[in-house]
């Protein structure tokens, strides 16, 4: 009786921790109540069975080419330095870099040091010293053709 409470126990403490395999204390896979609300489904979310590069990047190739144009069209801008950046978050998706470099979300650019390869970005503050790292989105990088595993050199440029 003892070995039966305390299994009893442990069941209850593991269900609360969400560590049990789903249909034992319940469907975990029920559909919403009637009253809860329906989200949208986002053309550009990532794909729940998302494995590979190109099933994380959703962005479009009107996307990617307006990016590479955005580059190449560059002036009127201001240097706000360089960073070393590394992949940021693969589920945020967008072309994008996330750089203690500014102070307020706006438009810019990034060219690697090295190549001399550029992309227009959307350019989101990111907490830390300028001297601390960015964070650069999947579409970028692999438009800028970096490997996804490197700590890249990047001037960063902000439109005006």
């Amino acid at each position: 009786m003892k070995k039966l409470v305390f299994l009893a126990g442990i069941a209850t403490c593991l269900a609360g921790c969400g560590v049990m395999p789903a249909g034992i204390f319940g469907n975990r896979d029920a559909p919403p109540p009637q009253n809860a609300p329906v989200e949208e489904a986002d053309p550009s979310a990532i794909p729940e069975d998302a494995r590979t590069v190109e099933e994380f990047d959703t962005t479009s190739a009107g996307d990617r080419a307006a990016a590479l144009d955005g580059a190449s069209a560059a002036g009127g801008e201001a240097n706000l330095g360089v960073t070393i950046a590394s992949l940021g978050d693969v589920a945020q998706t967008g072309i994008w870099l996330k750089t203690p470099l500014v102070s307020k979300e706006s438009k810019g650019r990034v060219e690697v040091v090295q190549s001399g390869r550029a992309v227009a970005v959307d350019l989101i503050p990111l907490d830390g010293e300028p001297g601390a790292g960015s964070r650069i989105s999947l579409a970028a990088m692999r438009l800028l053709e970096v490997d996804l595993t490197a700590l890249t050199e990047m001037r960063v440029y902000r439109s005006n």
